[in-house]
């Protein structure tokens, strides 16, 4: 048997905690897909529509090149090729059956699995057994009462669950922050599903048009039902669908050298709301460009948690876009959104039809005070 040298063992041990480091990613996107399944299934049971799982080889053949183009190569190939992938497949497909935009919760889970990754491998050297913890004492403590913790510790799946949580602790993984990342995308899946369900009933205000309003879309006009889960009904409800991929390409020119940030912009959640801020200025002449310059100028979004980037991204292009061509490069005012709204003119959001004007005062939502238009379509 061949011995190693000294210098080859040290590479050896960095090879294993680098695939150790991709492992512990895979776990973690494990928990957050089984979460997410545990929403869906708690929804529609109570509904009594629960579906069946699509076929596990068709499934595969229809989630994994979802799957390469959202998560970062190494783990998206662990992933693929793991004994469980076909289970995995088709809870992403039984998500998307039920109303989940996947290219919206991916690159959320991509940003999750990353962050763990990095932290394994950061840690490799510090990993420890901290015993037995109370996993349902610490879910109780770091997610509020509601659908998606009921349906965590009401899962057939929690005792596997709990086991997870306790692995990717003693490898050094802070575990409660996952729980707070999962419960997001659990609410989301919760509302999505609920959604489908609830098809039929009167829309009332959406959550989306609702915890929008403020900085995000002050001078904008959004639809009442605003559904930002559902990228292109987004864009179409928000009349950018055509002019969207222009706008995709001008973020990825104003950031050089950045490009996975970019992407993480154009894919968060929000994106649309950016996007829509964008056509409003072309219609009023203003120079996007310059603007969108500000991205590379002041590089202060890339403070933070890793996991946070895709939200610091989305504030800072809308600070750029608002702040006046010439004004110092900088970190924007952060405007309050409970300020906004008892200092904003308008009611409520709603959707003005093209080219009207509002018949009353402050009818139309998220429009500063000032004349109407004259002309260009109402965003």
């Amino acid at each position: 048997m061949t011995m190693s040298t000294p210098e080859e063992r040290p590479g050896e041990a960095f090879t294993e905690a680098a695939a150790e480091a991709v492992r512990t990613s895979v776990m973690a996107f494990r928990l957050v897909m089984a979460i997410a399944d545990a929403v869906r299934r708690q929804q529609q049971k109570k509904a009594g529509r629960e579906n069946e799982l699509l076929d596990a080889e068709k499934a595969s053949a229809e989630t994994s090149e979802e799957v390469k183009r959202f998560l970062p190569d190494d783990i998206a190939t662990a992933l693929l090729e793991g004994a469980d992938w076909p289970q995995l497949a088709q809870q992403l497909m039984a998500l998307k059956a039920a109303g989940v935009d996947l290219e919206a919760m991916l690159p959320r889970v991509g940003e999750i699995t990353v962050t763990v990754r990095d932290q394994v491998a950061a840690n490799a050297e510090k990993v420890k057994r901290a015993g037995t913890e109370e996993w349902a004492k610490a879910l109780r403590e770091t997610l509020p009462a509601g659908p998606v913790r009921e349906a965590i510790l009401s899962s057939p799946a929690w005792p596997e669950m709990a086991r997870t949580m306790a692995t990717l602790n003693d490898r050094g993984v802070d575990v409660r922050a996952i729980l707070a990342s999962a419960y997001e995308e659990g609410v989301g899946v919760d509302q999505a599903v609920g959604k489908v369900l609830a098809a039929a009933e009167v829309p009332t205000t959406s959550r989306d048009a609702t915890l929008s309003y403020g900085p995000l879309t002050v001078g904008l006009d959004i639809p009442k039902d605003l559904d930002l889960g559902d990228r292109e009904r987004a864009l179409r409800q928000l009349a950018i669908e055509s002019e969207n991929p222009k706008f995709v390409r001008m973020v990825r020119e104003a950031m050089p050298g950045a490009e996975r940030e970019a992407d993480l912009l154009v894919s968060a959640r929000h994106w649309p709301l950016v996007a829509a801020r964008m056509a409003d200025m072309e219609s009023k002449g203003q120079p996007v460009a310059e603007h969108l310059a500000r991205l590379s100028k002041d590089p202060s979004w890339q403070e933070g948690p890793q996991s946070q980037m895709g939200r610091r991204l989305v504030q800072a292009a809308v600070d750029a876009l608002r702040k006046p061509v010439g004004a110092p490069a900088g970190p924007g005012p952060r405007v309050s959104t409970a300020a906004a709204r008892s200092t904003s003119p308008s009611v409520g959001p709603t959707k003005a039809a093209k080219g009207a004007a509002p018949s009353t005062p402050g009818v139309a939502a998220h429009r500063e005070a000032g004349p109407a238009p004259k002309s260009g379509k109402t965003r």
